[in-house]
Formats: structure tokens, C-alpha cells, sequence
């Protein structure tokens, strides 16, 4: 089998020596080649030509933003049947790895899946896109995107990737009052539009993210499996967030409450703002947009895990 390894060299949980010791266990089961990346959007790029070159497997060795990049470049010009993916965790957080089931540690996920190659072990999962790009486990308009953009802020100035981190990043966005006036709008075919939302958490699957171990969950049933699932935000008042965040942090309680709109299995829909609002996905900022249509793809991407 023909694989590709796409190193982020600047991944936060990797060094030299593992990367070096990966590629020597990965190549004792494939017939492998290792790319660096170098810049953002290198490892879509390097994705796309493995499927031209008719490479099997692509296995990324980074965190969710090398994943997304890997996915969106395996299905640049539509499904890949013949190329699959695998991920070796070595980001800060890793949800799209965990999601799978695989070991956080990057020795045990490699462990899996040379398993899984010797066994000829693959899935299909289903992805979320947004507007024209793919996201393995979720998108978010409004506060959690300007939380992700004054973190990757601090991490260009040196700053860890840490949960104190995001914390002190989401009291500052929080305090500036951006989202206290509600304007985004989630429309949605057969349906009357919700507006007055503030913001919207979309997920592919379960959980959101994780502080250490912990998973946080917005939208506890959310699934490869299945469509895409919202919650929404009417307003960011303190104690009702305090409330829903206390809620998506709990075991078995799903997040609910008046100020809370949420959707599970859902094709498609749009969100829209008259003010360009901060948006990413998969953890990464990705600009700020005024409108952006969801859809379920599903079965889109066959995983080696």
C-alpha cells in the first residue's frame, strides 16, 4: 500500500525523534514518502497531489487544522473512493482523532492504526461543509470563532496552547460586549427563520472540544453518522450562558433553556448577519463572513482507524 505522511512539523505534542520514529513504524507495513509543511494550506495542497498520484493512504501527524486541511485537499475535486486518511494525534486537543475512538497518545494511535492497516480496517464517516470547505467536527459563527482568533493571537506571540489560555481569551471576548446584541439569523428550508441569535456552535459529531480529558458537549448527540446538530444562542446574557455553559460541561444534560435553540440531524441551513461576524472551523479562524450555508455530507471520507 502506497501511503503518504504529512508532517506538521510544528505540531504542539511532536518532536524530531517521534516524527522520526512514526515514519520508521509506519514504513515497516507501507511503502511511504514524508512531506513537511511549510506554510497554511500545505497540507491540502500535498493531500490533492497524493490522490492524483493515486496514493492510498494519506496519514496526517499534526492537530485539527492539519486534519481539515488533509480533508479539504482529499476532496478538492469531489469524492476519493481510492485514497483514505488516517490521524496520528500531535495537535494540542485532537477532538477529530478522539472522536474516532483513537488514543490521544501519538504512539498508541499509531499502534491502531498500523492494526487497522494490517487488518484492512476502514470506516466511513460523514463531514460538515461550510459554504465550499469541509470540517470533520464543527464550525462556529460568533463568540467561540473571536475566542479561536485571540488565541491564535497569543499562541504568534508564543503563548501555549493551553485551557487557561482559551479561558482567559473567552473573558476578554466576553468582556468587550461584541455579542451582547443579537443579529445572527439560522434559516432553513420548510421552517420560520430564528433570529435574535448571537451565536452558533455546529457540529458533525461529539464531542465540541475538551479541556484536558473532560469533553464538552453543546450537542451530545451529534454524529459522523448523522446530519449536522446547532446550538444557538439567543442573546449572551451572564446568567443564562453561565447556565448553558454549566450545562455543556455536565454529564447527560443536554444544554436547554429559552435562550437556547438547537437542531440534531439537520440537512442543511444557513446563517447570516447583517455584520460580518468572526467564524471557523475546526478549531481555526478563518476570517469573519455575513453569511454562511451548512450541509450534511454524508459517507464522505473513508478513515483508516
Amino acid at each position: 500500500m502506497r501511503a503518504l505522511l504529512v508532517v506538521n512539523p510544528k505540531a504542539t505534542t511532536t518532536n524530531d525523534r517521534s516524527r522520526d520514529v512514526l515514519a520508521r513504524a509506519l514504513a515497516s507495513e507501507l511503502d511511504l514518502s514524508v512531506e513537511h509543511t511549510g506554510h497554511r494550506g500545505h497540507a491540502a495542497e500535498l493531500a490533492r497531489k497524493a490522490v492524483e498520484s493515486g496514493i492510498d493512504l494519506v496519514v496526517t501527524l499534526g492537530g485539527d487544522g492539519t486534519i481539515n486541511e488533509a480533508v479539504n485537499g482529499l476532496l478538492a475535486d469531489g469524492p476519493a473512493p481510492h485514497t483514505a486518511l488516517a490521524v496520528v494525534p500531535g495537535g494540542s486537543t485532537n477532538v477529530f482523532a478522539r472522536a474516532l475512538g483513537l488514543p490521544n497518545s501519538w504512539v498508541d494511535a499509531a499502534g491502531v492504526i498500523l492494526e487497522a492497516v494490517r487488518e484492512g480496517r476502514s470506516r466511513s464517516v460523514g463531514l460538515g461543509m461550510a459554504d465550499d470547505r469541509y470540517f470533520t467536527f464543527c464550525a462556529g459563527f460568533g463568540m467561540d470563532a473571536a475566542v479561536t482568533r485571540r488565541v491564535e493571537r497569543s499562541r504568534r506571540k508564543g503563548r501555549a496552547s493551553t485551557p487557561l489560555l482559551y479561558f482567559q481569551a473567552a473573558m476578554a471576548q466576553y468582556a468587550s460586549r461584541q455579542e451582547r446584541h443579537p443579529s445572527l439569523t439560522l434559516s432553513r428550508e420548510g421552517a420560520p427563520d430564528e433570529d435574535g441569535l448571537s451565536m452558533a456552535i455546529v457540529q458533525n459529531t461529539a464531542p465540541w472540544t475538551y479541556i484536558g480529558a473532560k469533553p464538552v458537549h453543546p450537542n451530545p448527540d451529534a454524529s459522523f453518522d448523522l446530519g449536522l446538530d446547532v446550538l444557538a444562542l439567543r442573546g449572551m446574557w451572564l446568567p443564562s450562558t453561565i447556565r448553558t455553559i454549566t450545562q455543556m460541561l455536565s454529564s447527560g444534560k443536554e444544554p436547554h433553556g429559552k435562550r437556547v435553540l438547537r437542531l440534531h440531524d439537520a440537512d442543511g441551513f444557513t446563517l447570516s448577519t447583517p455584520k460580518a461576524m468572526a467564524f471557523q472551523v475546526d478549531g481555526d479562524y478563518v476570517g469573519e463572513r455575513r453569511s454562511v450555508v451548512f450541509r450534511a455530507v454524508p459517507d464522505a471520507l473513508r478513515v483508516v482507524c
